[in-house]
């Protein structure tokens, strides 16, 4: 028998919330007054409003309560978990799916924070990662952004589809239709401007190679009714880009106090630049004690095969399943990035992609870069290395590989040495 690291106790204050939109369901359970191996609970309902919840945080300190666990559900949690917090609880945030309605008993409100109390006593759920509120407003800026550069790439093609309805064909002669040359001709089309000699000759450096394709693709129908929707649309991706300006400029302002160290040694690791290393922080934080190793990370990050096995047998396709999005969004494209690179991470990205495919290379890579970043926030005594393309092909495995493949060349008659074969 091997004595198991579980701790068991139970806790002797504890409170759970099930959280609505306007009402918060509470259970208390704490000790029997006369000292029964018993418990004794409480359940009250509150209003969501502050008032209400800082009367709650009082009625719980009255108590004795040290813990309080809070079902996430959707973006109802914060408030009450942000005024707790604030008011010196030790409160724990916990997936809904751990502490899910069982099947042969009623399903209410009261029920619900009755079970979630009672198991959160015992230690049955684990609390979700909570950043600090630092880098909480840090998360709020990097995905607000991801928003705005999504919202502006989504009226870009509203552009392109447009010029299409109206049988301008700028798309396909010029790469970027929001380059220098190509915003100054569609700002022409909205003047007025339809003389397609006259628009062609707005084409700056490069794009002057182009003046008899650029000709053919301003003959079409451009109305002034394309051309109101078009300012319409060139407005929205302006107010836009300002948007997307401002909200950088405030999180070099608020990272700047804290990170700014951190977000420079990211900086070094192929693939990630500034913006994806805030985005990263800001999802991650920067106090890696909360993640034992890298590999819980991973695990967190759902950048780790699932895995799931019954009667000895190995179930499913070990898919790694659904994650932070924001967080593999930025690994995803910090991975593309380093693909294209001759170092490491890009030669393990160029092995992967030929046996597994690109989609599962992509992902190995990325864990690969988050195992980085963890080691890099674990300690500010580490400093990263590329170990370069090579060092697949410098390992011994591989020489050892390769030096039979030589001798089995060797006995079939050919004359191959290690340096003839590099």
């Amino acid at each position: 028998m091997e004595e198991t690291p579980e701790d068991t106790q139970v806790v002797e204050r504890v409170a759970a919330l099930d959280i609505g939109k306007a009402e918060v369901v509470c259970c208390v359970r704490l000790p029997h007054p006369n000292g029964s191996a018993r418990r004794v609970q409480e359940v009250r309902t509150v209003s969501t409003m502050t008032r209400s919840l800082t009367g709650l945080g009082d009625w719980l300190a009255g108590l004795g309560v040290t813990r309080v666990v809070v079902e996430a559900t959707s973006d109802y949690w914060k408030p009450p978990y942000y005024l707790l917090e604030a008011a010196g609880f030790e409160v724990w945030l916990v997936n809904a799916r751990d502490v899910k309605h069982l099947p042969g008993r009623p399903k209410t409100d009261k029920l619900d924070a009755v079970w979630l109390c009672k198991v959160a006593e015992r230690g049955m759920v684990r609390p979700s990662f909570v950043p600090p509120a630092q880098i909480r407003e840090l998360r709020d800026l990097t995905r607000y952004r991801v928003d705005l550069v999504g919202e502006r790439n989504r009226e870009k093609n509203r552009v392109e589809k447009l010029l299409e309805d109206a049988q301008i064909k700028l798309s396909v002669v010029a790469s970027d239709i929001f380059g220098v040359s190509g915003r100054a001709m569609l700002d022409a089309l909205v003047a007025g401007q339809r003389d397609p000699q006259a628009l062609a000759q707005l084409a700056r450096t490069r794009m002057r190679t182009k003046l008899p394709e650029l000709r053919e693709a301003f003959t079409g129908r451009f109305s002034d009714h394309h051309a109101f929707l078009l300012a319409r649309m060139l407005a929205h991706v302006d107010t836009l880009n300002a948007d997307i300006a401002a909200v950088e400029a405030r999180i070099e302002a608020l990272i700047n106090p804290f990170a700014q160290v951190a977000v420079a040694r990211l900086d070094e690791i192929p693939g990630i630049g500034a913006t994806t290393a805030h985005a990263i922080i800001a999802e991650i934080g920067l106090d890696m004690t909360r993640f034992p190793t890298a590999a819980h990370l991973a695990s967190w990050a759902k950048f780790a095969p699932g895995v799931k096995q019954s009667a000895g047998k190995n179930k499913g396709n070990g898919s790694t399943g659904h994650g932070n999005r924001y967080l593999a969004r930025a690994l995803g494209e910090a991975a593309v990035g380093a693909a294209r690179t001759s170092t490491f991470l890009g030669e393990r990205y160029r092995r992967l992609a030929r046996r597994r495919g690109k989609k599962k290379a992509l992902v190995a890579v990325g864990r690969s870069i988050l195992t980085i970043i963890w080691h890099l926030l674990s300690d500010d005594q580490t400093t990263f290395t590329d170990l370069g393309p090579t060092h697949y092909d410098n390992r011994a495995g591989t020489q050892r590989v390769i030096r039979n493949h030589i001798r089995g060349l060797n006995a079939l008659g050919y004359h191959v040495t290690l340096e003839t074969a590099a």
